[in-house]
């Protein structure tokens, strides 16, 4: 099996990644061959199967390179004009190492494993793409090393930290509360799917069944054979998501490198909103494309052929050297910092951070207790009824 070990790939190490990446290894798996190089990063719970689609549409094989068969074949198909995919899964997940601490898992420590696959791989170059939590490990990635960056993809992105909550309803924590409960392959897929896609996606019909039935059977068996995920590994990338953040210095390294970007997400989608993606790719003005598609969390499944395409179009767009101007479909009164003149803009974007950060704590401290009650409610009322004595009907004699 192909491994990575993280501490052996990575060069000019501060003392405190000695210890982070200290018996690291990585699992990963490459598809096809050719020049272009893609490094895919998945989000959180996900292993590098979760990237099933783009891996068949990008390279036309959905067979890895360590397969003997797949490695006899590929020798003559591996051309110039060919592309090479790796796909891996994170720390904490699949068949990487479990690290047991929190403190072990964060965004850059992540992008620093990534960095080590490709030394490891011997990709002097990429294009770079995530999703979700992977996403935001890709954002790291292209600060830390812009000029290994060939253009980078976020797929329903968010900033990290408070915009990692969900809308404030029913049906998310619902969900939510489903998901923390879920102990089983079963009880995990069932959750994974209300989480991962659209309302109206599970519900349309596939000849005789629902593709929710359908999905459902392949989501237990890939589970099952992955196993679930480790409460460390769980917590710890929860813990990743939570602390992540650009700053401003990391946002103006990546606008400058020279690379191109694409946002894309799922208008439906209840894990990563919208509006936290748009206001990134706002922020990477004039580099980035917006591309919002109908779909949920997981829109690189629901929305597989327009993702494809979104994908294959910005590498093309890298290698023939598009200007961002012609690349971008925002505008400039759009961004955040760029309006008139931008010393005004950045001080009155900090004054409004700064009222910004102050409700969004609000609005997680209302949604954590909301969440608590709920919990509370549920319990007492199981409680009730289990404590509630047994009614018995008037005697006939």
């Amino acid at each position: 099996m192909p491994f990575c070990h993280a501490d052996k790939e990575q060069s000019a190490r501060a003392p405190d990644d000695v210890a982070l990446n200290n018996g690291i290894k990585i699992f990963y798996r490459t598809y096809g061959r050719g020049r272009t190089k893609v490094l895919l990063i998945i989000g959180l719970a996900g292993t590098h199967d979760s990237w099933g689609p783009q891996i068949k549409g990008l390279t036309g094989t959905d067979k890895p390179n360590d397969d003997d068969e797949t490695v006899a074949n590929s020798v003559e198909s591996g051309g110039s004009g060919g592309m090479e995919v790796c796909a891996f899964d994170n720390r904490g997940m699949g068949r990487s190492s479990v690290p047991v601490k929190k403190s072990e898992y964060t965004t850059k420590t992540m992008a620093k494993d990534a960095i080590a696959l490709l030394n490891h791989l011997g990709w002097k170059q990429a294009h770079v793409f995530g999703h979700s939590m992977g996403a935001m490990i890709a954002c790291k990635l292209a600060a830390m090393v812009p000029d290994r960056v060939l253009s980078l993809a976020l797929l329903n992105v968010t900033g990290g930290g408070f915009e990692c909550c969900p809308k404030l309803d029913r049906r998310t924590l619902s969900v939510a509360i489903r998901f923390l409960r879920a102990k089983t392959p079963e009880q995990r897929a069932a959750v994974d799917l209300d989480t991962h896609y659209s309302k109206e996606y599970l519900e349309e019909y596939m000849g005789s069944s629902t593709r929710r039935a359908i999905l459902y059977q392949e989501y237990v068996k890939g589970i099952s054979a992955t196993g679930m995920q480790t409460n460390y590994g769980f917590d710890g990338q929860i813990h990743a998501c939570w602390t992540h953040k650009m700053i401003q210095k990391e946002i103006e390294i990546i606008r400058s490198a020279g690379f191109l970007v694409s946002v894309i997400h799922g208008r439906h989608d209840i894990i990563a909103q919208i509006c936290y993606a748009r206001r990134l790719a706002e922020k990477l003005y004039p580099v980035a494309r917006m591309i919002d598609l109908h779909g949920g969390h997981l829109v690189s499944h629901e929305r597989r052929e327009e993702v494809n395409q979104a994908l294959i179009d910005l590498i093309k767009a890298s290698q023939m050297k598009i200007s961002p101007h012609e690349w971008t479909n925002l505008t400039q009164t759009s961004s955040g910092f760029l309006g008139k003149g931008m010393l005004f803009g950045r001080k009155s974007t900090e004054r409004r951070s700064n009222i910004s950060d102050t409700l969004e704590k609000l609005h997680i401290y209302l949604l954590y207790l909301f969440g608590l009650l709920v919990l509370a409610f549920e319990y007492a009322r199981r409680l009730l009824q289990s404590l509630k004595p047994v009614r018995v009907g008037a005697s006939l004699t």
